[in-house]
């Protein structure tokens, strides 16, 4: 198997995993994002809703550097951003190598937040296996 379709499985994988999480009550859309560079490997469900890529790496670069600066030295879990309408949670994927975020939208009116976010916790450390 050459790289690019090695890649493709990966993708693939990937895909699928995040697919689990359109199942999760009021999740519209999920991603998988490069928290250094911003790079989104995979978009499931409403691709608008996750957001861009960049702008969600540079968000928890800003958050956590202002985290660190406030004197809270232990590493940033999650975010969570909240609108009239939508739920946006940023979640850390603990791995070697670079960080990844699990980024999911989720549809305030249908969504349990506290029941959401344990289920996105649970699924950011199996994402990759």
């Amino acid at each position: 198997m050459d790289v690019a379709q090695n890649e493709g499985v990966h993708v693939s994988v990937i895909e699928a995993s995040l697919s689990r999480l359109l199942g999760t009550p009021g999740v519209t859309g999920a991603a998988l994002v490069d928290a250094v560079t911003g790079l989104t490997y995979c978009v499931v469900g409403d691709a608008l809703e996750t957001g861009d890529g960049v702008g969600t790496a540079e968000l928890v670069a800003v958050i956590t550097d202002r985290v660190g600066q406030a004197g809270a030295g232990s590493e940033l879990e999650s975010v969570v951003v909240t609108t009239a309408r939508r739920y946006h949670v940023i979640q850390s994927v603990r791995r070697t190598g670079d960080p990844l975020l699990l980024v999911a939208a989720l549809d305030r009116g249908r969504t349990n937040l506290a029941l959401a976010m344990r289920q996105l916790d649970a699924h950011a450390a199996g994402v990759l296996a």
